[in-house]
């Protein structure tokens, strides 16, 4: 499934980046390094769903490059038979950035963490997306420092037990996907890992998105946050708690869609559809210029996931970061060079000793 069979607007995001017709398959894009997480961590479901879907786009293995910072997720480029780079604690997003300025033939992807990414790298990632540079970022969200053994992390609950906080974390948590809305990213969406079609379907959209697209990932941690998403995954519960979004589509969820969602002044509420006439539903629009319709969908439910919208948020088009760069390069380069005009402009100075 792909982005125009989601219903969501094609904007190119493979745009340039050379192709083949050769058949590809997820074993060749396996590379030969043995994978090293925990057993039952969430990071094999996504790389398994990341294997899946790249030989679909028909890009050439040399033209995708995946980048990480310093975390559990961030080992994942060692296991993909792409180009790749191990690089430092949050500085994922501003390699990225050059890689996609300089290289517009490269298909540019960030993986990272909650920690990694929202901690020592939240300038960098809220950049990134302000600027809608023509790169993808998985940010994988386990609500724990996994690597460096069990630390609360920036989107731990208020009250979480760590290693770090013995009587309770007083932080209030991020809502990654509210904080990309609010730098007005052009592409945000969040899955599950254990949702193996879902997150198949936005990572394919996040594929074929021009510009920065965030996926957030919740993602297990067996070992020092087990169970966190649990509560998404248990029969009844499940769907009782989780929106789908779809493009077109009314909100409704529910075993038998007998919930939705509702607009309520500047904000959005869930309702029952047995109270409810159908034409107050609202009806979901990732195409929406203001984010605020988007953001407001990401304020449903909190840190308890009563309840969970997961899908594609919003995905517009806007002119990127490297595509304006690069022009403004290619302007120079045709414009003659006027040293008198630099000599006598009006930015001098006058240097007295």
């Amino acid at each position: 499934m792909t982005a125009v069979d989601l219903g969501l607007p094609l904007i190119g995001g493979t745009e340039g980046v050379p192709r083949t017709d050769e058949k590809q398959t997820a074993k060749g894009f396996t590379s030969d390094q043995e994978v090293r997480w925990c057993p039952g961590c969430g990071d094999y479901a996504v790389l398994a769903a990341v294997r899946s879907f790249l030989p679909e786009l028909g890009l050439r293995q040399e033209n995708i490059v995946f980048v990480s910072g310093i975390g559990c997720s961030s080992r994942f480029p060692y296991y993909l038979n792409t180009y790749g780079m191990h690089s430092i604690h949050g500085r994922a997003p501003a390699i990225a950035t050059g890689l996609a300025t300089s290289r517009p033939d490269l298909s540019v992807w960030v993986v990272t963490g909650d920690g990694d990414a929202l901690s020592i790298g939240g300038n960098h990632l809220v950049h990134t997306l302000r600027r809608n540079v023509n790169l993808k970022i998985l940010l994988f969200n386990n609500r724990i420092y996994g690597l460096t053994k069990g630390q609360y992390s920036p989107t731990s609950e208020v009250g979480k037990v760590t290693k770090s906080t013995p009587v309770g974390s007083v932080d209030t948590p991020f809502n990654p996907v509210s904080l990309a809305l609010g730098a007005e990213a052009t592409f945000v969406a969040r899955a599950l890992d254990s949702d193996r079609k879902q997150l198949t379907e936005v990572l394919r959209a996040a594929a074929e998105h021009r510009g920065t697209a965030l996926v957030e990932i919740y993602q297990n941690c067996p070992i020092f946050n087990d169970g966190a998403f649990d509560v998404l995954k248990e029969p009844g519960e499940r769907e009782r708690r989780i929106i789908p979004l779809r493009h077109g589509e009314p909100i409704v969820f529910g075993a038998e869609g007998e919930y939705g969602v509702v607009a309520d002044g500047f904000g959005l509420r869930v309702v029952k559809t047995s109270e409810t006439d159908r034409a107050a539903l609202v009806v979901h629009d990732v195409t929406r210029a203001d984010p605020g319709y988007a953001f407001a969908l990401s304020r449903l439910g909190g840190q308890d996931l009563d309840p969970t919208v997961t899908g594609v948020f919003r995905a517009v088009s806007r002119p990127t970061y490297d595509d304006q760069a690069r022009a403004q390069v290619a302007e120079a380069a045709t414009t003659p060079p006027d040293l008198a005009g630099l000599l006598r402009g009006r930015e001098t100075w006058t240097v007295v000793g």
